[in-house]
C-alpha cells in the first residue's frame, strides 16, 4: 500500500513548519509550503520540484488561501494532510496590548487557520478522507503565564475550535488533532516570531520578569527537539485513529498534568456549591 501522502504545511519557512517539510520531502511525501515571502521557502528548501510546490500565501486573505489550496490540488491532484503551522508569539499583558496588538495575533493564529479549514473541508468532505493538525502550544491548555495572556487565548481558541472540528468531521472520515508542544528549540522567542508589547506597563513585574526570562534564559535552551517533533507527527499521521488531544515534550506533559491537578481540586472544593443550581 502506497504510504505516501500529500501533505499541505503553513508557516513553513523557519521552525517547526521548515523541520516538518524538510522530513516529508525526505520521505517522499509531496509537499505544498506556504509561506508570506516565498523567496524564503526557496532559500531553505529549493525550487519547485515534482514533489515540492512553494505558496506565497497571505493567511489572513482568504481568496490567496482559496488559491493556494486550489493550486495544490491542480499540481498533486489531493490533499491527504493540513498542518496548520502558522502563527507567531504575542507578549503584553491584557492591559499592554491595544486592540490592533491584540487582533493581529488573532487573525494569524485563529482566523488564518479558520481560513485553511473552510477552504479544504469541500474537498476532504468529498474524497471521504483527510487529516488536520492545528497546531497549539502547551499556553493553549494552560494558561497561567504572566503577559502572555493574548497568545495563550489565540492558542486556546485553536484547542477549541479543533475539538468541534474533530465532532464535526468524524462522520466524513476526516480526522482532527491540536498539537501542544512545550518548549522546542526553534526559532519561536527570536525577533520576527515573537512580538513585544508597544506600550510596556513597568508596574507589571511578573511579565517584565517573564520578558526577561524567556529573552536571556530560555530562547537557545528550550529542552524540546524539533526535529524529533516533527517525526512524531508524520508518525501519528499515519494512524488509523490520531488523537483529538497530542502533547508534545515532556515539559507540556508536567504543565498538562500539573493544570489537571489545579481543575480536579477545585471542582472537588467547589462541588457542593457548583452544584446546587438545579430547580
Amino acid at each position: 500500500m502506497d504510504t505516501k501522502k500529500v501533505w499541505f504545511v503553513t508557516g513553513a519557512s523557519k521552525g517547526l513548519g521548515l523541520i516538518l517539510v524538510k522530513k516529508l520531502l525526505q520521505s517522499g511525501h509531496q509537499v505544498a509550503a506556504t509561506s508570506r515571502n516565498i523567496a524564503d521557502l526557496g532559500k531553505e528548501i529549493g525550487e519547485k520540484s515534482a514533489n515540492f510546490l512553494p505558496l506565497q500565501v497571505e493567511l489572513v486573505n482568504e481568496q490567496s488561501v482559496a488559491s493556494s489550496i486550489a493550486e495544490t490540488i491542480n499540481t498533486f491532484g489531493k490533499i491527504d494532510v493540513i498542518v496548520n503551522n502558522a502563527g507567531y508569539g504575542q507578549l503584553g499583558t491584557l492591559e499592554e496590548l491595544s486592540d490592533d496588538e491584540t487582533r493581529k495575533n488573532f487573525d494569524v493564529n485563529v482566523f488564518g487557520s479558520l481560513n485553511v479549514i473552510r477552504h479544504i473541508m469541500p474537498h476532504f468532505r468529498a474524497n471521504k478522507s483527510g487529516q488536520i493538525f492545528n497546531i497549539s502550544s502547551i499556553g493553549g491548555f494552560m494558561g497561567a503565564f504572566a503577559g502572555w495572556g493574548v497568545y495563550c487565548a489565540t492558542k486556546f481558541a485553536v484547542a477549541g475550535f479543533t475539538e468541534a472540528l474533530a465532532a464535526e468531521a468524524k462522520s466524513h472520515g476526516i480526522s482532527a488533532t491540536v498539537v501542544y508542544p512545550g518548549y522546542f528549540r526553534t526559532n519561536f522567542l527570536e525577533k520576527g516570531s515573537l512580538a513585544l508589547p508597544q506600550n510596556s506597563i513597568v508596574d507589571y513585574k511578573e511579565a517584565r520578569e517573564s520578558e526577561l526570562m524567556h529573552e536571556q534564559q530560555i530562547a537557545g535552551n528550550q529542552p524540546g527537539d524539533p526535529e524529533k517533533a516533527a517525526e512524531v507527527i508524520i508518525e501519528v499521521a499515519k494512524s488509523a485513529n490520531p488523537p483529538v488531544h497530542l502533547f508534545l515534550g515532556q515539559d507540556a506533559y508536567n504543565m498538562a498534568n500539573a493544570k489537571l491537578d489545579i481543575i480536579k481540586n477545585d471542582l472537588n472544593t467547589n462541588e457542593v456549591l457548583g452544584t446546587s443550581t438545579n430547580f
